[in-house]
């Protein structure tokens, strides 16, 4: 059987969907200290997954972002989200 080069593999893709995504919240290591949250993004129906880990602003923002945007990318090199999808000339 012919061997036959593959055009892509799993690591040449570097922008993915996102299809679901969860908050944590991460409590204080010390106290009086402020917790974090990590976003944990599924990509491309589980092809990959990403883990962020923000500040509660930055989560409050990405939330609202996340919900009011049907097509959300994330580019896995840049650790990069982009949000909504426009056509080129409008």
């Amino acid at each position: 059987m012919t061997q036959v080069e593959q055009p892509f593999t799993d690591a040449s893709i570097k922008v993915r969907q996102v299809n679901h995504y969860q908050f944590s919240w991460v409590a204080a290591q010390e106290p009086g200290r402020r917790g974090t949250f990590t976003l944990q993004l599924v990509l491309d129906e589980g092809a990959g997954e990403e883990v962020l880990t923000v500040d509660a602003d930055d989560a409050d923002v990405l939330k609202d972002l996340l919900e009011h945007n049907q097509t959300v990318q994330y580019d896995v090199p840049r650790h990069t989200l982009m949000f909504g999808v426009t056509p080129s000339g409008n």
